[in-house]
């Protein structure tokens, strides 16, 4: 079980990543439960902030498959991962447990 922080994720997207990740613990910014994983809106946050806030933890973003600056501006702060949030639907639990180290 991953401890994920969330940040800038809404309430309507969290309850489905809680629905796709059963077993895994989401929690957000104001807790103080350490992250094994952080996944993050990019359309709703500063994709260089969030990398340099948790640069030893693998970062998750996604936004809109439209918001290719969104896209390109997690790639640029060293994102793991950058999605679309249909893609990021489709793999998540796959690419969580590839970056906290689990089997499939």
């Amino acid at each position: 079980m991953a401890t994920i922080l969330l940040c800038g994720v809404d309430l309507f997207f969290r309850g489905k990543l809680e629905g796709l990740l059963p077993g895994h613990h989401l929690v957000t910014t104001d807790s103080v439960d350490p992250a094994d994983v952080v996944i993050a809106d990019i359309a709703r946050i500063d994709a260089q902030e969030v990398a340099d806030a948790y640069p030893d933890i693998p970062i998750i973003g996604f936004t809109n498959h439209t918001d290719t600056a969104g896209l390109r501006a997690g790639q640029a702060a060293g994102f793991d991962q950058v999605l679309a949030k249909s893609a990021l639907v489709e793999r998540i639990g796959g690419i969580v447990d590839e970056l906290i180290g689990e089997p499939r």
